[in-house]
């Protein structure tokens, strides 16, 4: 059986920010599709052919602002394959995204993390080693 992720599903307090975003750390991203929900709310798709992120725009603020890492449930970050950490985070470094990235030396992959305008932590990791053994080598404690 084959399984990959097609796509993510968020809120977000301003979709075209969250577009620029991405579209900063994923060039080839544009947007798909886009329109209104039954109720108005405004809904995007923007990714490659590949995959994509489904975005729909918050109608109101959460009671308590979601804080990645914050031992509450909730997701703490989506991870990205790329074929460039360090292209990436310059990109994004030069669009003014802060860099939140955490001390991750290991021989075979390169990891970099960024915080959105949202505050939502992402990362985007390169494979150095086509192995699956040596990519997934947990051994390493590099705070995967």
């Amino acid at each position: 059986m084959s399984i990959r992720l097609d796509h993510a599903n968020l809120n977000v307090r301003d979709v075209d920010a969250t577009v620029r975003f991405l579209q900063t750390a994923f060039p080839d991203f544009r947007i798909r599709a886009e329109g209104k929900k039954w109720n108005g709310d405004r809904w995007l798709h923007v990714g490659n052919d590949q995959t994509y992120l489904a975005l729909t725009q918050a109608r109101s603020e959460a009671s308590e602002r979601w804080v990645p890492y914050g031992a509450k449930p909730g997701t703490n970050h989506l991870g990205f394959e790329v074929d460039d950490a360090a292209g990436v985070r310059e990109r994004l470094a030069e669009a003014g995204y802060r860099d939140t990235t955490v001390p991750n030396a290991h021989p075979y992959r390169r990891r970099v993390y960024f915080a959105d305008h949202d505050g939502n932590d992402w990362e985007f990791v390169e494979y150095l080693s086509d192995d699956p053994a040596l990519r997934h080598d947990y051994a390493i404690a590099d705070g995967s």
